[in-house]
């Protein structure tokens, strides 16, 4: 196959030269290690959609990938509303080639007489997402590659209702992908003649005004904004415009943006890797946050999907991981609908099987209900679905909820995660902390004396290209094959294979079928031990990695000083370093 592609490729006139030069040069060498790696698989949909690096070959992305992928979106489309004239939305971030891969989504798009709806400028994720459903469109694209190195693009797609794809729908745009062979037989329309046509529509104003409406009334809380100083970097992606926005509808006009990371740029050129959940890529802006006296850091990825978040409390800044910043918002935008009055009847929050469970614990003393999805928001946004559709029943009113990966949603309006609404509830937040005299640190404190001290980690093992997707396979099934007895001297007394949709109860030395899992089918494998602590196993959907979560907790004595507080804390923090630990040696070396 990867010789057949890769002649294909080096001769066929509707690849540029540039392209049927390249390939044909590694041909004559005969570099059959690079040629492998650009054409001995087709890119499919994970967790987020196409994802791969930019490129020649079938495995990359590049504008003839783009329109392949489009074409099939089209056709999956006419087969899905075979009697409705079809509408897309599509926008783009930062990142290079994504301009024009949305110019050739939409010149795509509009050779099958489907109107298409594409931003002037870049356009966030959570914007996209909005797009679709102001539109009434059938389905949605973001060129994006979300918080991957500068090497990567990708391409997000999504469904009628807002929110990224899900089975069956995914599963058939593929089997549309696959089947088409000849990228000759791909049409599209010149952009000119869309315009020209109706068929090409910009949008500019009116998406925006009518998003940053609908993120402004999400306020439940006006007070404190003097309190609040921030500084913001959208590294280098699309959240500057957005985010700045949001924050002075919702009264924050103390805000300062990094200046050297203001500007869109897909090279990404003052951060390593443009990813929030990286302490390394806020520094700069921790640094003028130090400068200007800001007591509050927001920093989004390039598709402004994600946050992070470094408040500065008794002079020193504290960095709030995923799921610590999740449990706040959760417990923030619970408590101000409660006192606002707006908290509604049956709330519903929703998080992810690899979340910590203190978001459960929270949402109940609420009144709430707390389901788990898979990973992946689009799980997320797939339950609200279900429940407004009335698929599932009794209905529930999702209010919010999110996943450890620094992703959080408040509302329906937009049906992926929004960095956009994560930055103005977290900067209401801490305005209303510092109302009540105490820190964020504070505030999570007492959420723990409440519910109990939960501590998580994550370790990653990044394993690119096809000797690595090889590796994470032969790794998943060793595991799952001979799951473990014990863990960091614990025994385990239950294990969660969601691929399987299987649970088992350990007795005497063996594993024991105890009941089935009513979530899809996932790679996902989950330990839960004696003590509590739970061990998550799973691959990224959306980059060549295999990702270990780790949770750890303790209930807390009534009328616990802040001393033994601290101490518990300490312990849980150090039974996650010895599972993390116990789980690493246990992979193959």
């Amino acid at each position: 196959m990867i010789e057949r592609q890769a002649t294909y490729w080096s001769t066929a006139e509707v690849f540029d030269s540039s392209t049927r030069k390249q390939v044909s040069a590694l041909i004559e060498s005969n570099d059959v290690e690079q040629l492998s790696e650009m054409f001995y698989r087709d890119l499919d949909f994970g967790t987020g959609g196409l994802r791969g690096v930019v490129g020649v070959g079938t495995s990359r992305i590049n504008i003839y990938n783009v329109r392949k992928a489009t074409c099939a979106l089209a056709r999956h489309l006419k087969k899905k509303f075979p009697d409705e004239s079809l509408k897309l939305s599509v926008s783009f971030d930062s990142r290079n080639y994504s301009r024009e891969f949305a110019v050739a989504v939409a010149e795509v798009a509009a050779a099958h007489d489907i109107k298409t709806y594409i931003t002037k400028e870049l356009r966030p994720v959570p914007m996209l997402s909005y797009m679709v459903r102001h539109f009434s469109c059938h389905a949605g694209v973001c060129i994006t590659a979300s918080h991957n190195p500068p090497e990567y693009n990708g391409y997000k797609v999504y469904c009628q209702t807002g929110g990224q794809l899900v089975p069956p729908d995914d599963q058939n745009i593929i089997r549309e992908y696959s089947a088409i062979s000849d990228y000759g037989e791909i049409p599209f329309l010149d952009w000119d003649q869309g315009i020209q046509a109706g068929l090409i529509v910009e949008v500019s104003e009116e998406l925006d005004d009518s998003y940053f409406g609908a993120v402004e009334k999400l306020s439940n809380y006006a007070g404190g904004r003097d309190k609040v100083k921030i500084v913001y970097t959208p590294l280098h992606g699309s959240g500057n415009f957005p985010v700045v926005e949001a924050l002075r509808r919702f009264g924050f006009n103390q805000v300062q943006v990094v200046p050297e990371q203001a500007q869109p740029d897909g090279d990404f050129p003052t951060v390593a890797s443009p990813n929030p959940e990286d302490p390394q890529a806020l520094e700069m802006a921790v640094a003028l946050a130090d400068i200007s006296d800001a007591n509050i850091v927001l920093g989004t990825d390039p598709d402004a999907d994600r946050v992070g978040i470094v408040v500065k409390e008794k002079g020193k800044w504290v960095w709030l991981n995923g799921n610590q910043l999740g449990c706040l918002l959760i417990d923030f935008v619970l408590k101000s609908l409660k006192n606002s009055g707006k908290l509604p009847e049956s709330p519903l929050v929703v998080k992810t099987i690899v979340t910590t469970e203190l978001q459960r614990h929270i949402a109940v003393s609420y009144g709430a209900s707390c389901e788990d999805t898979l990973t992946g928001f689009k799980w997320i946004c797939d339950l609200i679905d279900q429940y407004e559709s009335g698929k599932k029943t009794p209905y529930k009113k999702y209010v919010c909820g999110g996943e450890e990966s620094y992703g959080f949603l408040a509302d329906t309006f937009v049906r992926d995660k929004d960095a956009v609404i994560s930055c103005c509830l977290a900067a209401e937040m801490l305005a209303w902390h510092l109302e009540q005299g105490r820190t964020l640190t504070d505030a999570l404190d007492d959420l723990f004396k409440q519910h109990g001290v939960y501590q998580e980690g994550l370790h990653t093992e990044t394993l690119p290209g096809q000797d690595g997707a090889k590796l994470i396979q032969t790794l998943m099934a060793t595991i799952r094959d001979k799951p473990p007895l014990k863990l960091a001297g614990a025994q385990i007394d239950a294990v969660m294979d969601f691929q399987l949709g299987r649970q088992y109860i350990r007795k005497n030395n063996s594993y024991m079928p105890s009941g089935e899992i009513t979530l899809p089918q996932s790679n996902v494998l989950q330990f839960i031990l004696e003590d509590g602590s739970k061990v998550s196993v799973r691959p990224s959907g959306t980059e060549p990695k295999i990702k270990f979560y780790f949770s750890a907790n303790m209930l807390v004595p009534d009328s616990c000083s802040q001393v033994e507080l601290e101490s518990i804390k300490v312990r849980c923090l150090n039974r996650v370093e010895q599972l993390k630990e116990a789980m690493i040696a246990l992979m193959p070396k």
